[in-house]
C-alpha cells in the first residue's frame, strides 16, 4: 500500500477500528441487527457512554447503518452496511492468523 500525504489508508482503518468495543460490534453485527440494550448485556464491561460513542463513530464512518424502528417500543437497530460487510474477510483473516 502506498503512503499518501494523509497517511496510510490501512493505518487509518486500524485506528478507527481499534476504538473501544468496535471489533466486538463488527463481529456481533455479522450475525444480524444489533440493539443497544442487548449490546450492553452482551459485551462484558461495556458502559452506555463508550458503547454509544463507538456506535456513532461506526455509523459516521459508514460501517454500520442505523435504523429507527417505529414500533412500540420504539428502538434503534444497527446493522452492517455494505462498507461494513467488506470488513468481514479482514476480520476472518485476523482471526485465522491469531488462532495459529
Amino acid at each position: 500500500m502506498q503512503k499518501t500525504e494523509q497517511g496510510c489508508p490501512a493505518e487509518e482503518l486500524l485506528k478507527l477500528l481499534s476504538g473501544k468495543w468496535k471489533p466486538q460490534l463488527i463481529r456481533l453485527a455479522v450475525n444480524g441487527p444489533l440493539r443497544f440494550n442487548a449490546l450492553l448485556r452482551d459485551i462484558e464491561g461495556a458502559n452506555k457512554q463508550s458503547l454509544a460513542t463507538s456506535l456513532k463513530e461506526l455509523v459516521d464512518e459508514g460501517y454500520l447503518d442505523k435504523l429507527v424502528v417505529k414500533q412500540k417500543p420504539l428502538h434503534i437497530e444497527y446493522s452492517l452496511s455494505e462498507k461494513g460487510k467488506s470488513l468481514i474477510p479482514v476480520f476472518q483473516q485476523l482471526e485465522a492468523v491469531s488462532s495459529t
